[in-house]
């Protein structure tokens, strides 16, 4: 543990990573990316820099780290609801609710971490999100197992339509959308294409 750190302050393992984390999302939050700094981030944990380097080596790693847990506090669950509409709309109304906050931010006040991702924004959300799978796929995995839609027909600029559309609602809108255009995104453009990946002749299965 490092030496700046008084024995009633000192923590270990996810406790001490928990708490520089914080720090940093606090920095980005009242400050933005731009004015953010491992010594501001070390100086609000109570502890250095070199303890935040050992674990990211640059500001933009913290960042991203520091975005990845303040929303993991209150990850997107979705419950199998039968259907790939009603599971496909309940994701978009808890992204519509709970993340449109994050395209705000990260355009407005993180910009400079989208600047430095390859591929701008889609940059920025591949080093996001890297491998993990999303909520969307294991929507579309569970509409697959029901024989809704055939997966391995489904391309994937249709699997991510639904969060393709939402994305752009977000950008273009400074207010949250409303369920009748959420409906419209699943109803009118998404569905046909998804089960169209069923269709034998032209006709459902």
């Amino acid at each position: 543990m490092d030496s700046n750190e008084t024995p009633a302050r000192r923590r270990r393992g996810a406790a001490l990573e928990s708490a520089l984390l914080d720090a940093a999302w606090d920095e980005l939050d009242e400050h933005g990316y731009a004015a953010l700094t491992m010594e501001a981030v070390a100086t609000r944990a109570g502890t250095s820099r070199p303890v935040l380097a050992r674990r990211w080596a640059t500001r933009s790693d913290l960042a991203l780290a520091a975005i990845r847990h303040h929303f993991a506090a209150e990850p997107i669950q979705v419950s199998d609801h039968g259907s790939l509409r009603e599971d496909t709309l309940d994701l978009l109304r808890q992204m519509n609710t709970r993340r449109r906050g994050l395209v705000t931010e990260v355009l407005l006040r993180f910009s400079g971490i989208v600047s430095e991702s390859d591929g701008g924004i889609a940059g920025f959300r591949e080093r996001l999100i890297g491998d993990q799978p999303t909520q969307l796929r294991l929507i579309l995995e569970r509409a697959d197992a029901r024989g809704e839609i055939d997966l391995a027909r489904l391309s994937p600029v249709v699997a991510d339509l639904p969060l393709t559309l939402l994305r752009h609602e977000m950008l273009m809108r400074p207010t949250r959308a409303d369920d009748e255009t959420l409906q419209s995104f699943v109803d009118d453009v998404f569905l046909p294409l998804a089960r169209a990946t069923r269709s034998n002749g032209g006709g459902e299965q």
